[in-house]
């Protein structure tokens, strides 16, 4: 029997009877539901579902007739949705420049095998992380960029996420702000994480600012990339108390474990399929 877990995902206009048409489905043709959540969002009137399962045995039929069956409701109910095998696993490249702290954390994750992706490359726009990657024997892709060599050096990124046929860009403490042009050419498929907890302390040197503030909680924020500079939609967030006695260098040396914590749960939790965006919003399905 086929032993292959799927994960179906989508959102629509909310209506009655909704989980019980993709389960009946399900049913019907001798796959069995092992994870599901749902969510209603009541001031859009949307509605969000995620549901993981597998055969019942070699009755079932195809999965790909089981998505043909599926795009017909999906096509009735105007579902934005996506089925996948869990096992094909998002093709990665990373993207860092000389904080090595974010791509660590998750080259670690993914050798054993915690995280499920597959890092095909890392770029930067420094030579300082070259051993870190090579070690992990992953492609190691330096370019250099200057104000003057910005759409040359972007267009190489996007040439590298062309030839590994990478479905997601992490911008791992990279510490160059992307054009619109690339941001709209990646959107829903990048992610970045800020050093600080947004939608406070944007833009540069956040933890001296917080330090500055006085604050007694700093963070992290992992959000997906778009134009509006750390704006886009949020999918993890992170905490740690802090008090008057710390330094900024303290905050910073804080912040950096938050860090790395809040960028991998959102890598890992978009290669499981578990984010839905929703606007300027996200909907997460945690475990």
């Amino acid at each position: 029997m086929n032993s292959q877990r799927f994960v179906l995902t989508f959102s629509c206009p909310d209506r009655h009877g909704l989980v019980a048409d993709v389960t009946a489905l399900l049913a019907k043709h001798c796959y069995n539901v092992e994870e599901s959540s749902q969510f209603e969002d009541r001031q859009e009137k949307r509605f969000f579902m995620r549901t993981e399962f597998s055969a019942v045995n070699e009755e079932a039929c195809s999965i790909n007739q089981l998505r043909q069956e599926f795009a017909a409701i999906a096509e009735r109910d105007q579902m934005d949705w996506q089925l996948c095998n869990l096992g094909d696993k998002p093709k990665v490249v990373i993207a860092v420049s000389q904080w090595g702290h974010c791509l660590n954390a998750l080259l670690h994750k993914w050798k054993e095998g915690t995280l499920p992706v597959d890092v095909v490359a890392v770029v930067s726009n420094h030579e300082t992380m070259r051993s870190l990657v090579e070690w992990y024997n992953v492609p190691f892709h330096y370019l250099p960029i200057s104000k003057d060599t910005k759409p040359q050096q972007e267009a190489q990124i996007l040439q590298v996420i062309e030839d590994t046929g990478a479905d997601l860009l992490v911008l791992a403490r990279y510490m160059q702000i992307l054009s619109n042009d690339l941001c709209d050419k990646l959107a829903g498929r990048a992610i970045n994480i800020h050093h600080s907890f947004l939608p406070g302390f944007k833009g540069a040197k956040p933890y001296h600012q917080a330090y500055d503030r006085g604050v007694k909680l700093i963070g992290a924020t992992a959000h997906y990339v778009t134009a509006d500079l750390d704006e886009g939609p949020i999918i993890e967030q992170e905490v740690e108390r802090v008090s008057h006695s710390n330094s900024p260098e303290e905050l910073v040396e804080i912040g950096h474990d938050i860090e790395s914590v809040v960028i991998y749960r959102a890598v890992r939790w978009h290669a499981e399929h578990r984010v839905l965006i929703n606007g300027k919003r996200t909907v997460v399905f945690r475990r």
